[in-house]
């Protein structure tokens, strides 16, 4: 039986890749995004995922099986704030109900190998407490300093540390919900281009993601996780972060982390 599965940054990167297999294997996908797909809203703003949600249960009649949010950026501006952490967090949070009437509701989120390295405290803590206007005050402040690299990894930080206190709760666990992430490495999409078109990016990069496997991956890579995350099949997978990165989290935070 056919699915209705949600993606978000459908159109492009990991996001298309995602919307691919999903149909390929038979499920109905609803691609949200900015532009050429099922559901056009823009997820940085609050009116945009009020929008998006509407839209998206107006088109799968108020049931969804899954949820892949692929949507980001990486602009080491606020508006990383507002797409890779708010954008997810509102998104998903509107389409819970729709997630709780399917029969094995599932929902991945592509975090980051990011989610480890060096944030913004205050902002993070910002995001956890669900106080958009403040965390962007701060990411405005952070940017306007010179630290806007901060910005993506505590957008995906927060991300990350939301889905493990959010998916044990009774909305989510309790609703037979299961929501996991992937952490991806480097991977050749539109966001990661221009990093890999310099020396100076290339080794940037391999700094950040000491990846053991070497190379970076395809998005297709990153979409074989996230599509296996929301497989009925997954029946106890929760709260986990899948870093997908050539053992580049281990390398850097090593065996402490347990």
């Amino acid at each position: 039986m056919s699915r209705k599965v949600v993606v978000t940054g459908a159109a492009s990167g990991i996001g298309a890749a995602t919307a691919a297999i999903l149909t390929a294997q038979g499920d109905e996908v609803i691609g949200v995004d900015l532009h050429e797909a099922d559901v056009v809203a823009d997820l940085s703003t609050r009116d945009g995922r009020q929008q998006a949600v509407a839209a998206v249960l107006e088109v799968s009649g108020g049931v969804v099986d899954a949820v892949v949010a692929c949507a980001g950026t990486s602009s080491l501006s606020p508006l990383d704030v507002k797409v890779n952490f708010f954008g997810v967090v509102e998104f998903l949070d509107g389409l819970r109900p729709a997630l709780a009437k399917a029969s094995a509701p599932r929902v991945s989120v592509t975090a980051s190998i990011s989610s480890t390295q060096t944030t913004d405290p205050e902002v993070v803590e910002a995001c956890l407490a669900l106080d958009e206007d403040h965390a962007v005050a701060l990411a405005e402040k952070v940017h306007a300093d010179g630290r806007g690299s901060l910005l993506y990894a505590s957008s995906k930080n927060a991300v990350a540390r939301w889905l493990r206190r959010t998916a044990i709760t009774d909305e989510w666990a309790g609703a037979g919900i299961a929501l996991n992430a992937v952490g991806p490495g480097v991977v050749v999409t539109p966001m990661t281009e221009a990093l890999r078109a310099s020396e100076q990016g290339v080794e940037m990069i391999n700094k950040a993601v000491p990846s053991k496997f070497g190379g970076w991956m395809g998005p297709e890579v990153i979409a074989d996780a996230l599509v296996w995350l929301v497989r009925p099949e997954n029946t106890h997978t929760t709260a986990q972060i899948l870093f997908v990165d050539g053992g580049a989290e281990a390398v850097v935070r090593g065996e402490e982390a347990f």
